[in-house]
């Protein structure tokens, strides 16, 4: 492992997309440093998908402290805020032993709220976020863009083409509060303080990273994937739960039902991972460019 500073930062920030080494990468490190490591990936928070979601075994927990893994059940969903009001409280906590902290996962989003803050936005009314929905459909991405563009230009740069659901949280913010998303999230404060980070992002090479995507999904099945998903498909969740978004729990799922065979399950998964991964590695080159990229063999 080879990082450009000499001066270890009291918190580790350790990004990636799935499959790229994150977490054998924060193991090493916080055994070499004497750190804690917290979760920042948002499947790994529930339990009873471990293996699916690439969760720490339990050899690994054993090796150094880990934290917020496997700790909400499916049943629950937790939002961006309810993470980071979690991961502050045990980031206070392992300061306060006097430990160094890694926080290792590929939610994006997880990672902006602590270094930029979540915006307190208003609750948006359900009328106006139908309203929005609404133009979206009747005008298509072209033209919402358009209209949205002189009520938060920020945000319609920012969005990533064919985020719908984000863009048109974008234009509800804007019309039901008077001011612009970005404007809001601009008046935060980071969870964490700027010169207390350092942020690292695993960046392989694409057909590197495939590979290890299609590997892992074998090794995965093997070691008990379909039981995971076959046990939750047994307690009848709602389907719109965030846990079983899980990358690969769909495609399993209609195996364990009988509507697919394991091979066809294999290979749609596999293409699901890799548009995951792809997705991941965009926004992550796009929202941490100063961030030290690593590419670990």
């Amino acid at each position: 492992m080879v990082l450009s500073s000499d001066i270890a930062p009291r918190i580790w920030l350790i990004a990636g997309p799935t499959a790229s080494g994150k977490s054998a990468y924060a193991l090493d490190l916080a055994q070499r440093t004497g750190a804690e490591i917290v979760n920042a990936d948002s499947m790994q928070i529930y339990a009873g998908l471990r293996v699916l979601t690439a969760g720490p075994s339990p050899e690994e927990t054993a090796r150094a402290p880990h934290h917020l893994f496997e700790v909400v059940d499916a049943a629950v969903g937790w939002s961006v805020g309810r993470w980071l009001e979690a991961a502050t409280k045990v980031l206070a906590e392992i300061e306060q032993r006097g430990n160094p902290a890694i926080i290792v996962g590929g939610t994006g989003l997880y990672f902006r709220a602590l270094t930029h803050g979540l915006a307190d936005v208003p609750p948006v009314p359900e009328t106006q976020r139908e309203i929005s929905g609404l133009l979206y459909a009747a005008r298509g991405e072209e033209d919402f863009r358009a209209i949205l563009k002189p009520l938060d230009p920020e945000a319609e740069a920012r969005i990533e083409v064919g985020d719908r659901q984000r863009l048109v949280r974008a234009h509800a913010v804007a019309i039901a509060t008077g001011k612009s998303l970005t404007s809001w999230q601009t008046d935060t404060k980071p969870a964490i303080a700027p010169g207390d980070w350092k942020g690292v992002v695993l960046d392989p090479p694409r057909a590197d990273l495939y590979a290890r995507c299609d590997a892992r999904l074998a090794v995965m099945v093997e070691h008990g994937a379909l039981d995971e998903v076959a046990a939750m498909e047994a307690r009848g969740l709602d389907p719109s739960l965030p846990a079983l978004k899980a990358v690969g729990y769909r495609e399993f799922a209609a195996h364990v039902r009988g509507e697919t065979t394991l091979d066809q399950a294999l290979d749609a998964a596999r293409q699901e991972t890799r548009r995951y991964a792809k997705r991941q590695l965009t926004w992550f080159r796009n929202q941490t460019p100063d961030w030290e990229k690593v590419s670990v063999p």
